[in-house]
């Protein structure tokens, strides 16, 4: 899990994505709207992606993608992130972690 760590270290928002992944986009797309600028780690992309993979897979990711950390701490994939953007708590967790600084509803 360290490889995880070091990746989202110091980022108020990471997603984990591959490329070609549709629910991945609109996740992206849902944080975006909120005014926050996500780091996005394409692991398809990258030459260690499927040992980040399997960390992912090891946290509990099932899928492994996408994957969501807000303030370093791991929020879960798709499923997550839309369950706490209808229940009205994602932004004040993007608030928290200064990812944005100001919403109103």
């Amino acid at each position: 899990m360290d490889v995880l760590t070091t990746l989202t270290a110091d980022k108020p928002v990471v997603i984990f994505s591959k490329s070609t992944c549709c629910m991945s986009h609109t996740v992206k797309a849902l944080i975006c709207s909120f005014g926050a600028n996500p780091s996005v780690i394409e692991i398809d992309n990258m030459p260690s992606g499927q040992q980040v993979e399997r960390a992912l897979v090891q946290l509990g990711c099932r899928p492994s993608v996408p994957a969501v950390f807000i303030g370093q701490q791991f929020i879960g994939g798709a499923d997550e992130v839309m369950k706490l953007n209808v229940q009205n708590k994602l932004a004040q967790l993007l608030l928290r972690a200064k990812a944005i600084f100001i919403w109103s509803r």
